[in-house]
């Protein structure tokens, strides 16, 4: 049965790229229509060849959007107004060419230069012969989207313009229309949430030139940032030193050391309803850090005495505002889910991700991870995903957590 869409007072965009799969985007579109939705089409050079833009305009009900310099546009700059008035995007057809040009940010067309403009969530159904579906390059370009919290409508299997049977044929329309469905759904989810997550690792200096420190890349926390935005939270990251950009729509502040990130999470702390410590904090600190950098002989180097650090997620804990929820992360490289719920019942926290480090399938430097979520009274593993696909998953369980006894 049909999913039932009420899509009143939503602004999508759609866009359709070049493959005879164009055709069955019209009744896609036609059905967001219908449902209520104010839907904008942008049509790739290759999709005309398909699909007249007239078709597109008489079912959407608007001009169809083709070139970034068209003369006589009545839009400001074409591809950012028609990302800032939308709350999804739609990427229909998705070719092999569009898909890896959306994962290199090469913005060549209309089309790729709203993706990459776009902060809202992005929505792609691939559609193409089922070699190149399943080449390495397309695979991976694939994997890169998705880890930058992209999401993808698994294609159908059958017969293919091409001759062949296999997959690669678009999504069916129902299977299109739920995933729409969903994802305007979670973009409110956490509209009344203001959270505050931890990422990346600290540097505890000895010296100018030596410093304590771990393989966090801040990847997860800054997954968790981007999902949490992505559901309509408010979201403060503080994150130690990372090479990450800061996600759309999260306030970002850049610590250093253990100390800078407890006084920045206190900082911010107040008003917080959900605090997810992610952050690979050191544990000690040099006693006295030297202002200038000490020969390698020098004794100072060999006998440095340790200072332990503050731990921000128990003081959380304990200094959490009324009903503020806390979830910890536990790096373990023995008796993983053994010592993180020994972590979880000591601090007190409502929920923890144990993740496994050392050797293969460590979560430290990796774009995946192979997670399980613990609660009081709960456990789900959630094999190996992707980052983003384990945000997701701890965003979820705010909801459950925050859902009555």
């Amino acid at each position: 049965m049909r999913p039932q869409l009420d899509l009143h007072g939503k602004t999508l965009l759609v866009g359709v790229c070049g493959g005879i799969a164009a055709y069955k985007c019209a009744g896609i579109v036609s059905t967001l229509r219908q449902a209520g939705a104010d839907v904008h089409v942008i049509m790739t050079e290759a999709a005309q060849k398909f699909v007249t833009p007239l078709t597109f305009a008489a079912l959407s009900g608007h001009d169809v959007h083709t070139d970034m310099f068209a003369a006589g546009s009545t839009w400001e700059i074409a591809h950012i107004s028609l990302v800032r008035r939308s709350e999804l995007f739609l990427v229909l057809n998705a070719t092999a060419t569009t898909i890896a040009k959306l994962a290199h940010g090469i913005s060549d067309n209309l089309l790729t230069s709203a993706v990459l403009a776009t902060r809202k969530p992005v929505l792609i159904a691939p559609a193409m012969n089922t070699a190149m579906l399943e080449a390495a390059p397309t695979q991976e370009n694939i994997a890169r989207l998705q880890a930058r919290g992209a999401e993808f409508i698994e294609p159908g299997a059958g017969f293919l313009a091409c001759g062949e049977v296999g997959s690669g044929r678009l999504a069916d329309d129902d299977e299109i229309l739920e995933a729409v469905r969903r994802v305007l759904a979670r973009t409110h989810q956490l509209g009344s949430e203001r959270v505050l997550v931890t990422a990346g690792p600290t540097r505890e200096f000895a010296d100018p030139a030596r410093f304590f420190s771990n393989p966090s890349t801040g990847r997860m926390g800054f997954a968790l940032a981007t999902e949490a935005a992505a559901r309509g939270a408010r979201v403060t990251l503080v994150s130690g030193p990372t090479e990450l950009h800061v996600p759309a729509n999260v306030e970002l502040v850049r610590v250093v050391s253990a100390q800078e990130m407890h006084d920045a999470v206190f900082q911010h702390l107040p008003g917080t309803t959900v605090f997810i410590g992610s952050a690979a904090v050191a544990d000690f600190r040099p006693e006295h850090v030297l202002n200038h950098k000490v020969k390698k002989e020098s004794p100072e180097l060999l006998h440095m005495r340790l200072s332990r650090n503050p731990d921000i997620i128990a003081e959380v804990s304990t200094r959490r505002p009324a009903g503020c929820l806390v979830i910890g992360f536990a790096a373990e490289s023995e008796r993983v889910e053994e010592n993180a719920r020994v972590k979880l019942e000591q601090k007190h926290l409502d929920a923890i991700v144990a993740n496994p480090i050392g050797g293969e399938g460590s979560a430290y430097g990796a774009a995946d991870s192979d997670a399980t979520l613990l609660w009081n009274g709960g456990r789900e593993h959630l094999g190996r995903r992707s980052k983003a696909e384990v945000a997701a998953a701890v965003l979820d369980l705010v909801g459950t957590l925050r859902k009555p006894s």
